[in-house]
């Protein structure tokens, strides 16, 4: 029974099919092509959008149909639809027709004054191809201010299918009070060459993803990563054959002078390097989560390059839910067998905690801004429904499959297999230089990593908060790959300097300066916020720090985990080459 209960739970993830023509986007000449109107806002906010009909415009005389949201995606993202009430049908010509009067009063010149002076635009939506529009203009002098009227549409068609669609803005009326204002359309339908796969294309912009700046950030990243693999490998190597040859002469040494010798090094601490972390119940679930955040990146990255995820409204974002959802047992199996090896006994709080860290988060700061978002009355207030979805999944589905990888880690990779004995009482840390404490190398050991990314985070926080369809995901693969590499390497050479110190605190160490990109992620999002961008007021505002926020963190997590997992492996190496009495 548990089966069809998951599945149940995980189809508003995915896209329905019903029988509208605009799903199987297949059209029959004369038949019903229905306009959308989505959503209206200022420009310069991106995400502050409120329904089309919260402005005083009128809607057409055609019969209402009603829409309701297809995916979570859809209701997270703040989509509205509303029915247009405009008469449009396959293929059928509509001379300029006047659909509806708006009476302006006061009341509504001010709505609509407001909108202009704070360039309001609106989105629309025809056969799912999006369109947008100006709502008026003012004057030089910022005195009158113009209403657009006449929307004028030209449809391009192949064959029974729709390709292509453009919105013009004429019939410019002054907003006069206590006057009536006549708004008309026409559809002008034009056969087109467009494929019907290609139709999104003209809403890319190569010039922009594709631009010379961004392939040599990708170069300059590479080449990068060359040097310090290389380094790292040179050093190591090198410093690493000369430790291992002067441990192997202390061991043909008597015993009276090793004593008088001068042992130093990273062998010093051979009964402490494996010691459990502090806070290992925590530790566990942030390397767990870390995991699986990086899973559901990999993972919808190749979906992302396989298909086209930017052409239906919200697949990202739902297919994204839907990969955490599936990926959950990846959280227990690494945290649960983590904090096995590390004698933890508070297994199932553990998972608890594994389980819901990351939703608990996302969710604490999406509900926050729906506060806000409610008090405005933005279309981006989750509805109580999709509240209830999203815990429904975190309980019924992430906890489940959370659980079942909780319990396959710690019987098959939870038994504590060392190569070193771990002594009963802790080594005392000797003194060391400042630049060496674990303070001073978490600060420093995400400035490579950010080093290694900052420029594509500039395009993928531009598609985010302006107006560009991210849609170079294989840039976005090489930049991961990079990424991981070059945090894996700075995490070595940090924990390396630090066990030759004999300070064995490496476990968080590794983590939190592997972790610390976050934190040069997040100063850079303020850069961007008041150099790159014109946005304005609380809603914008908390919108936009409070995600940068969450996606700084779990940038941070994940790459915490990758830092630590690469650092786990080369600390178990060099102590497994070395003979230790």
């Amino acid at each position: 029974m548990a089966a069809p209960g998951l599945l149940l739970l995980l189809l508003p993830l995915l896209p329905l099919r019903a029988r509208a023509d605009e799903h199987e986007h297949t059209y029959q000449d004369k038949e019903e092509v229905v306009l959308w109107m989505n959503t209206v806002g200022p420009y310069h906010n991106r995400q502050e959008t409120y329904k089309y009909f919260s402005l005083p415009f009128c809607v057409g005389s055609k019969k209402s149909i009603s829409h309701y949201h297809e995916t979570l995606g859809e209701a997270l993202q703040g989509v509205e639809l509303e029915f247009s009430g405009l008469d449009i049908k396959f293929k059928d010509d509509v001379m300029q027709t006047t659909y509806c009067e708006v009476d302006l009063d006061k009341g509504r010149r001010d709505a609509f004054v407001y909108a202009i002076k704070n360039h309001y635009w609106y989105q629309m939506y025809i056969d799912d191809l999006p369109i947008w529009g100006i709502v008026g203009e003012a004057d030089e002098n910022g005195e009158d201010y113009y209403l657009w009227t006449y929307k004028k549409l030209e449809i391009g068609y192949n064959g029974n299918r729709i390709v292509d669609v453009n919105l013009t803005s004429e019939g410019k009326v002054k907003l006069v009070p206590n006057t009536k204002i006549q708004m008309s359309y026409s559809v002008k339908w034009k056969k087109s060459d467009v494929k019907f796969e290609d139709r999104f294309d003209k809403y890319l912009d190569p010039s922009f993803f594709q631009h010379r700046i961004h392939w040599f950030s990708i170069f300059n990243s590479f080449m990068m990563v060359i040097f310090l693999v290389g380094l790292v490998s040179m050093i190591l190597m090198r410093t690493l054959r000369k430790d291992y040859a002067r441990y192997s002469k202390e061991e043909e040494m008597d015993d009276m002078d090793r004593d008088l010798g001068d042992e130093y090094g990273w062998k010093q601490v051979h009964g402490d390097v494996f010691r459990p972390s502090s806070h290992p119940l925590i530790f566990s679930s942030l390397i767990g989560s870390g995991c699986q955040i990086f899973a559901v990146s990999l993972i919808v990255i190749v979906v992302a390059m396989i298909e086209d995820l930017y052409t239906e409204r919200g697949s990202m974002l739902s297919t994204a839910i839907f990969v955490y959802a599936a990926t959950s047992p990846v959280n227990g199996y690494f945290g649960g067998s983590l904090y096995a090896r590390q004698g933890g006994r508070r297994w199932i709080k553990q998972m608890f905690i594994g389980a819901f860290l990351i939703p608990a988060m996302v969710c604490g700061t999406a509900f926050f801004i729906n506060f806000i978002a409610i008090y405005y009355h933005a279309s981006r207030a989750i509805p109580f429904g999709t509240m209830v979805a999203v815990c429904c999944i975190c309980f019924f589905v992430i906890l489940p499959l959370n659980l079942v990888g909780t319990i396959l880690g710690r019987n098959l990779s939870g038994q504590p297999n060392f190569p070193c004995r771990v002594n009963a009482v802790p080594r005392p840390i000797p003194e060391k230089k400042w630049f060496m404490e674990p303070a001073v190398i978490v600060c420093l050991g995400g400035i490579l990593p950010f080093g290694s990314i900052f420029i594509e985070m500039y395009f993928i926080f531009t598609s985010f908060w302006a107006y560009k369809i991210y849609y170079v995901y294989g840039f976005m693969m090489l930049v991961l790959v990079i990424l991981c590499i070059v945090t894996v390497c700075v995490t070595i050479v940090c924990t390396y300097f630090l066990l030759n110190a004999e300070d064995y605190r490496w476990q968080w160490t590794s983590f939190l300066s592997a972790a610390s990109t976050a934190i040069y992620v997040y100063m850079y999002s303020f850069y961007y916020y008041f150099f790159k961008t014109k946005m304005y007021g609380l809603f914008q505002t908390s919108f936009y720090f409070g995600y940068m926020a969450v996606f700084s963190t779990a940038l941070g997590i994940m790459c915490g985990a990758i830092g630590y997992m690469g650092t786990s492996a080369f600390v178990r190496k060099i102590y497994t080459n070395v003979k230790i009495d």
